[in-house]
């Protein structure tokens, strides 16, 4: 059996994404349509289902990493913001969206929150194990230049 850590991140966010899209437990928020993701991007996500990829990298992250904060994962997604000609900063991404995606993967059932941060329920992580292993059966098995992964 494959674990999340056996998959690289192209392929397993993208399909989980799929599964809480058909999953039905996460909702998109109205306000998602207009807002930026931090203050170092420009422009508003132009991927319509940008929500469900969020929410299935922010649980990749917290099953790899975990237990992180929202002001971990800030870090983790900002950027860095030109001013200019002067040289570049650090900004952080938009705690908002971390901290309602978090909450609503709460709900669902895929994290728990502990003292420490937030970490991936069993629940959470047998489901994501086992998108894993369907990856790890219909792609990397057949792609034999994809076997350094495995």
């Amino acid at each position: 059996m494959a674990k999340v850590y056996d998959i690289p991140a192209d392929y397993m966010i993208p399909r989980f994404a799929e599964h809480l899209k058909k999953d039905k437990k996460i909702e998109v928020p109205h306000w998602s349509y207009f807002v930026k993701t931090g203050t170092h991007v420009e422009k508003i996500p132009q991927n319509k289902d940008w929500w469900y990829i969020r929410c299935a990298s922010l649980l990749r992250k917290i099953y790899m990493h975990g237990p992180l904060g929202v002001s971990d994962l800030r870090r983790e997604y900002g950027g860095k913001k030109q001013n200019g000609y002067s040289l570049g900063h650090h900004r952080l991404a938009g705690g908002a969206i971390i901290r309602r995606a978090l909450q609503q993967l709460e709900g669902s059932g895929y994290i728990v929150k502990k003292n420490q941060g937030r970490l991936v329920s069993d629940e959470g992580v047998k489901r994501m194990d086992r998108i894993a292993t369907e990856i790890y059966k219909e792609i990397i098995v057949t792609n034999p230049e994809l076997k350094r992964y495995a």
